[in-house]
């Protein structure tokens, strides 16, 4: 920060960035910053010879160099382990005995965001939306630029590349709001995910007697809750340290749990993800141009990548699929005649947001579940009441992290329409000055496990 602040040349502020990115992740596991570099290099030369090619024909073929490194990368590191079980659960159906060895491959930290950024890359080039970087030293600190590097938000080159043309000049006021964003964003991931909502939802997770109904609804909110509070708070801990370094990269939530309906839910939810799967996938395949099956079947394509995006396991698969059904059965409500009119109504958008949340936190119960069965069993328990003690007591805490929840979730829903930006930079000083103050504070007692950002495992 102190080099990036001096008068030394704009190279070698980026120099220093990019050397500071490159020990940040060696941080984790030396060895694996070649992995970066490598595919730093590969989707640096093949955009070059995509742009240069004379022919459609010889562009798609570097794509499809492109696309088959890094999604072979990507397979082999971290869906690897998974194929080989499932090889060797589909032999024992038909009656074969087959032990797989063990793999032992580490999964690289960020793998899967810092791969779909060098794509977006390789692809715009492809489709001449961009040209190729005129400087790789630019190129190298985009697809490494540490705050954002091993759990987003998902940055587009044509939006990174730019600001790295001329030096940025920083103001205090974007200091500030970079650091105001900063210790939100650890408050949130501390203070709410950490210490608030983690144990409840742990404690649920990890126990192995049937769950009553009332810890079932309670461990599922409060997961809603967790990894809102644990994504959304690493994504404004990477926004505002890169304002703090003058770079602007976008927002990644916006009160979800205000969503009306499922489309908008993903207009609100991981939003560096969805717009790439939406424009990278969803978009290519057809979109909704081809009449209304295909449009489902792309949904549905679309949402199962995104479920598998998220780790080798059938729950993220199965999360995918259950947000696909939920996205074909929203389009096709919206297409039956005067739906719109009545959607429109306020009374119906309160019945629509709250049917939303709902629908969306048991999706997450598969998304959380160490297996299906247990998913199975803590949604069962929901709409069947189960006798037995229960796992979560209903004490004075218990009545506090709800209390919580149901500000936050109050909260969401008068401000859906505005972005957190907005409000800090409407705050008067001192009530910033308090509020980030008591941040502080908290963050400082807090009793919260600080365990790992629940994305750093994608």
């Amino acid at each position: 920060m102190i080099l990036h602040y001096s008068r030394i040349s704009w190279n070698v502020k980026k120099i220093n960035l990019l050397i500071g990115s490159y020990i940040f992740y060696a941080a984790w596991n030396p060895p694996f910053i070649l992995l970066l570099f490598l595919s730093t290099i590969v989707d640096w030369k093949v955009a070059k010879k995509i742009d240069e090619s004379p022919s459609h024909k010889i562009r798609k073929r570097w794509l499809v160099i492109s696309l088959s490194f890094n999604l072979g990368i990507l397979s082999i590191f971290k869906y690897s382990g998974f194929i080989l079980e499932n090889f060797q659960n589909l032999l024992s159906v038909f009656g074969f005995s087959f032990q797989s060895f063990d793999p032992g491959i580490i999964l690289p930290m960020g793998i899967s965001f810092y791969t779909f950024q060098t794509l977006s890359y390789t692809i715009d080039v492809y489709n001449k939306k961009l040209k190729t970087h005129h400087s790789f030293l630019d190129y190298a600190l985009f697809v490494s630029f540490f705050p954002q590097l091993v759990a987003g938000p998902i940055v587009r080159a044509k939006d990174f590349l730019p600001q790295l043309r001329v030096q940025n000049h920083i103001n205090f006021d974007q200091f500030s709001l970079g650091l105001s964003l900063l210790i939100i964003g650890l408050f949130t991931k501390t203070v709410l995910a950490d210490a608030f909502f983690a144990p409840f939802v742990d404690k649920v997770f990890a126990s192995t007697q049937a769950v009553d109904t009332l810890s079932s609804w309670l461990a599922g909110v409060f997961f809603y809750a967790q990894i809102f509070s644990d994504f959304a708070g690493y994504s404004l801990c990477a926004i505002g340290t890169a304002l703090m370094l003058g770079f602007v990269i976008p927002l990644n939530f916006r009160a979800p749990f205000a969503a009306h309906g499922f489309s908008d839910f993903w207009r609100r939810w991981h939003i560096s993800l969805s717009s790439w799967l939406r424009d990278y996938l969803y978009i290519p395949l057809g979109g909704n141009r081809k009449g209304k099956t295909l449009t489902f079947r792309n949904l549905m394509i679309t949402m199962l990548l995104g479920g598998l995006w998220h780790g080798a396991a059938w729950t993220f698969v199965i999360w995918g699929a259950i947000h696909g059904f939920y996205l074909i059965a929203e389009r096709w409500i919206r297409s039956i005649p005067m739906s719109g009119k009545i959607t429109d109504n306020l009374f119906f958008k309160l019945i629509i947001s709250f049917m939303t949340f709902i629908l969306v936190m048991i999706a997450f119960v598969v998304f959380r579940a160490e297996n299906l069965n247990q998913a199975n069993s803590i949604i069962l328990s929901m709409f069947k009441p189960t006798n037995g003690e229960s796992i979560i007591q209903w004490t004075l805490w218990t009545q506090v992290v709800t209390c919580t929840f149901v500000t936050m979730f109050i909260l969401q829903y008068a401000f859906r329409n505005r972005s957190i930006l907005d409000l800090i930079v409407s705050l008067p000083v001192t009530i910033r000055a308090i509020y980030l103050s008591l941040c502080i504070i908290l963050i400082s007692i807090s009793s919260g496990n600080s365990d790992a950002f629940i994305y750093f495992q994608f």
